[in-house]
């Protein structure tokens, strides 16, 4: 299975596994699943960065290292994946969301996501 995750999911992986339940971790463990991030998730971090909020300290160079290191795959942005969000419904406003589901629907992947408002859009959605 091919996933994208959600920009959360990789915070948690990366910084607070105990947040990511036991499905979760199995299904990011399981040899046969692919696993993919996003360039928009590493823009969203990096935006938020920038914002120098107290309660949000990530280094997005590392990472997208460990990422990389623990063998997930970057998915790029093309203008067919923007393209894409013209045809979601208006059911979620955060552009990062919307981008990173059409990017989900474009390559044949689920969008692996714990946000109930994303998790509307139903399909190409593994909520967890």
């Amino acid at each position: 299975m091919k996933l994208l995750l959600d920009t959360h999911i990789l915070l948690w992986i990366a910084g607070q596994p105990e947040k990511l339940s036991e499905s979760t971790r199995t299904l990011l463990t399981t040899p046969e699943n692919n696993l993919f991030f996003s360039a928009a998730s590493i823009w969203e971090i990096v935006i938020k960065l920038g914002l120098r909020r107290d309660d949000f300290k990530v280094d997005p160079y590392r990472l997208r290292k460990m990422l990389i290191g623990h063998g997930y795959t970057e998915l790029p942005i093309t203008a067919e994946h923007a393209l894409k969000v013209e045809s979601l419904p208006p059911l979620h406003k955060d552009p990062f969301d919307r981008l990173l589901l059409a990017q989900a629907r474009t390559e044949g992947m689920l969008f692996l996501t714990g946000d109930a408002a994303v998790a509307q859009y139903q399909e190409s959605i593994l909520a967890v």
